[in-house]
């Protein structure tokens, strides 16, 4: 899997830091960090991620570890 984050459209809301924060840690005001390829065991938060960004900045991506092409 892979995570996508629109950084443009991102508004720091930091939900996505409520529903996944080992996946999504917002520094400063708006500096949101993220890991583009995390563990296949974060998917469950990430996937709450997605749907608890109220701009949907976030989306996910098919990756190796999905079995799909990326």
């Amino acid at each position: 899997m892979r995570v996508v984050v629109d950084l443009n459209r991102c508004q720091g809301y930091a939900q996505c830091c409520y529903a996944a924060p080992d996946a999504f840690v917002l520094r400063g005001h708006e500096i949101l960090f993220y890991d583009p390829t995390p563990p296949a065991g974060q998917r469950g938060a990430i996937e709450r991620a997605v749907q608890a960004c109220p701009v949907r900045a976030i989306r996910l991506q098919a990756g190796a570890d999905d079995g799909d092409a990326p």
